[in-house]
């Protein structure tokens, strides 16, 4: 058994896949493959598996919300009847305009660099502005505090791996205490809200597998998981911060369709009523044209 291999668990009846991500003597610590989960086994508990349909670094079909994402009506590049802008365009104006689109900018902090490469390519395939960052979970308040005057995003999503521990399981869950990372998400969550109180002004997205609920809500998340401290899809995040940066800003995200395009569903993931980013212009122009500077 080396750093890196495929595991799964005979006490939990090999019921995920997971990653070797270190070995401490006879224990291992694992990062679950579908699902952004923590968790540890002793070696003597683990079984090699083989690599499954999901694996981040691996080629697979594009999800099938990805195509749910974007409202039908929503194009790159879709006329405008002349009349319906008023009389205030130069006379040298001809037919219909055409309006260019502006989808919310996401910074993306994941614990995962395995699932934050799988995520950008997945932003690029949307044409969703996003730049990100691999960051461990308990150093994401501080790279929040550098990046959020940098960058400027629309959207903040922060997960990685969290979960339950192990001899907490029938204590108390609502003691932030009984989680592996769900102190660090709720730290990281007041570090965006210092920069930006507005919960429209910016959308915040946290947590990670079984992570406490309750408490990233109440630390200013728009959307946290885990509700039912289920296990959420690795991609579940993205899923949502997407449809944000592709809902209007004249609109407020609907919730229960938002959640209800995630895999782990209402279950996984729970959000309060916030307005999207998205925003159109006029006249459409050529991306590729320089503007000097000022």
């Amino acid at each position: 058994m080396k750093q890196g291999d495929l595991v799964t668990r005979r006490s939990y009846g090999h019921d995920i896949v997971f990653k070797v991500q270190e070995l401490l003597q006879q224990q291992a610590i694992l990062w679950g493959v579908e699902y952004r989960l923590l968790a540890d086994a002793p070696l003597s508990d683990l079984s090699t598996a083989p690599m499954p349909s999901f694996y981040p670094d691996s080629s697979r079909e594009r999800p099938p919300w990805m195509d749910r994402i974007r409202s039908p009506e929503l194009q790159l590049v879709t006329p405008i009847p002349k009349d319906t802008v008023g009389n205030h365009l130069p006379s040298a104006v001809k037919g219909p305009l055409s309006y260019f689109e502006m989808p919310g900018k996401v910074l993306h902090l994941d614990g995962d660099p395995a699932y934050l490469r799988k995520c950008m390519n997945l932003y690029g395939e949307l044409r969703v502005p996003a730049e990100g960052f691999f960051v461990p979970e308990a150093k994401m308040a501080e790279a929040l505090y550098r990046l959020l005057p940098q960058i400027k995003p629309d959207i903040v999503v922060v997960t990685g791996h969290d979960g339950i521990i192990k001899h907490q399981r029938n204590g108390d869950m609502n003691l932030l205490g009984s989680y592996k990372n769900s102190h660090h998400f709720v730290h990281a969550v007041k570090t965006a809200r210092q920069y930006e109180k507005n919960k429209d002004a910016l959308t915040v997205i946290a947590g990670a597998c079984q992570s406490h609920f309750e408490a990233i809500l109440q630390a200013g998340a728009n959307y946290a998981s885990s509700p039912a401290r289920v296990l959420i899809h690795a991609l579940d995040p993205l899923c949502i911060a997407a449809k944000v940066a592709f809902t209007s800003i004249r609109d407020t995200v609907n919730v229960a369709d938002v959640i209800s395009l995630t895999h782990s569903g209402f279950e996984g993931i729970g959000g309060i009523e916030s307005r999207g980013s998205f925003r159109k212009g006029i006249p459409h122009f050529n991306k590729t044209t320089s503007v000097p500077a000022p």
